[in-house]
């Protein structure tokens, strides 16, 4: 899970600077405004990478999918942009959980039926 949830937070960390520069555009917003909020949620992205597999890290990645789908507010564009990161997000959590629950069943095959050698031999004995 963590690899392919770390894999999307890097895709959003580029997309929130990106943002960031076409939010600067807009004449209503401030330079240190948009930075501040832009530079706060790609350190967040960031940081994240590495709480994924800690209690409360997944919530906290729903918690800036959320923030990156209202950012559309300011810049229409990641309304779209935050939908399909909350969907690589929910497959990113979804699919990665399924993966490891695989890997544990495949480690315990492995610990319970045979030595390492015997493991790669096939079932032919070579």
């Amino acid at each position: 899970m963590r690899t392919l949830c770390a894999s999307t937070l890097i895709g959003e960390f580029f997309v929130i600077g990106f943002a960031g520069l076409v939010a600067m555009k807009d004449p209503g917003l401030s330079t240190g405004t948009v930075w501040t909020v832009s530079g706060i949620a790609m350190a967040l992205s960031l940081v994240l990478c590495g709480l994924i597999t800690r209690p409360g890290g997944v919530q906290l990645g729903w918690a800036l999918q959320i923030a990156l789908i209202a950012s559309g507010f300011f810049v229409p564009t990641m309304f779209f942009l935050g939908a399909v990161f909350a969907a690589l997000w929910w497959a990113s959590v979804h699919y990665g959980r399924k993966i490891d629950e695989a890997k544990a069943r495949f480690a315990a095959a492995q610990g319970e039926g045979s030595s390492p050698a015997q493991a790669h031999e096939g079932p032919t004995g070579g």
